[in-house]
């Protein structure tokens, strides 16, 4: 790998459409040892955590300064803590890290992050969480990248016909 596939695949690693579903698969594509591949792409999506959770709390403290903003942030926070307070107090942040561990589209760093904020939950048990979701995530896609869907056969029931 040269230094510009390092550079594509840290962003594909910190881009909240790929994440590690696209960066893992582009550095291994790229002749990465899949060993570097997971850590290199592991250590940039974990970044997500934090910078995303500094860069929320920043930008919610500027807009509380407008009234609009205020009322509706009360009313959609006040109901989604509402809808999920018993999922929140049962699961936590074994929750988040579990969300965040599932390689699916609309699940990883940014919105387990982001849902963890909105829900209340600690900045470092937050990060803590997401960063291992992001591990076991890493782990998913390379496991399934380097052995095919077959990975997963354990899951399955052998038919013979």
């Amino acid at each position: 790998m040269n230094s510009s596939d390092l550079l594509i695949t840290a962003l594909l690693s910190m881009l909240p459409v790929s994440e590690l579903r696209g960066a893992i698969p582009y550095a291994i594509i790229k002749n990465a040892n899949p060993v570097f591949a997971y850590f290199y792409c592991v250590f940039f999506n974990s970044l997500i955590a934090p910078l995303f959770y500094l860069f929320i709390s920043t930008f919610h403290k500027l807009m509380l300064k407008f009234k609009w903003y205020n009322n509706l942030f009360d009313k959609f926070i006040t109901k989604a803590r509402n809808k999920v307070k018993n999922g929140i107090e049962k699961y936590g942040y074994l929750g988040v890290m579990i969300f965040v561990a599932i390689p699916f589209p609309l699940t990883g760093a940014y919105t387990g992050t982001a849902g963890a904020w909105v829900l209340g939950l600690g900045k470092r048990k937050t990060i803590l969480a997401v960063t291992a979701g992001v591990m076991i995530s890493g782990l998913i896609v390379s496991l399934v990248l380097y052995f095919g869907i077959e990975t997963f056969s354990f899951f399955t029931k052998k038919v013979s016909v």
